[in-house]
């Protein structure tokens, strides 16, 4: 996807609200200022946990029409999921390449049901397996926690993956999930990553606000010191 510049994007993951009121979470969450909702799909295959899918996406969509949704697939067959997640009203479809064996074949399909494509990968997996892959993508996702579970340790070794991305490909939309807070989204910021998730740092903070607005300072600050709108 053809782009003139990036800019800083906070995406709060729903994993550890109260699901029981999603909705009514999620729309507090943009109330307080977030550019999109992460949705964790997770089969209990591809990870050792079970969260939910379309059926409960699409009842969100009714009660948040105008809300960017990106699904971050943690599935052993992506493919699989695409046209029901589509139905859901997803915009951005983010699956992981290791389960894959024909990348290229699911990014057509995703954009052939009119989502974006997003490209993830986990901790142990080397950032040049997605290399050739970025151009039928539209994002790819660096995890800097294990997939599976929210409320773990920030990974600060996965922002080597960052910077080399950054470096290669200065207008690739970059995210990273995984334990990302104010302690650690300098690390990111500075790395280059420009989309960001984060979970219980905004969801369980006394004032949201004050976490998703502190996050795009400093990752749009980052972005003007490195020069990558260029």
């Amino acid at each position: 996807m053809e782009k003139k510049n990036i800019s800083a994007q906070i995406g709060p993951s729903i994993l550890n609200a109260d699901l029981s009121n999603l909705a009514q979470e999620s729309q507090r969450l943009l109330d307080y200022g977030a550019d999109y909702i992460h949705l964790d799909v997770m089969d209990g295959t591809f990870v050792p946990n079970i969260t939910f899918g379309h059926p409960l996406v699409k009842c969100l969509r009714k009660n948040i029409p105008d809300a960017f949704f990106e699904t971050h697939m943690m599935v052993q067959e992506p493919y699989k999921w695409i046209e029901p997640t589509a139905d859901a009203g997803v915009q951005l479809y983010t699956f992981h390449i290791e389960p894959c064996t024909d990348v290229p074949f699911v990014c057509r399909k995703v954009k052939e049901s009119g989502m974006m494509v997003g490209l993830a990968i986990k901790p142990n997996t080397k950032v040049e397996a997605v290399a050739e892959y970025i151009d039928v993508a539209d994002m790819v996702l660096i995890m800097t926690v294990e997939p599976g579970f929210g409320g773990q340790k920030f990974m600060p070794d996965m922002m080597k993956k960052v910077k080399w991305l950054r470096s290669n490909y200065p207008l690739l939309d970059i995210e990273v999930d995984g334990g990302v807070g104010l302690e650690s989204i300098d690390a990111c910021a500075e790395a280059g990553a420009n989309m960001i998730v984060s979970g219980t740092a905004v969801v369980a903070a006394k004032d949201p606000k004050y976490v998703i607005d502190k996050m795009r300072t400093v990752v749009n600050d980052a972005i003007c010191c490195y020069s990558i709108q260029k």
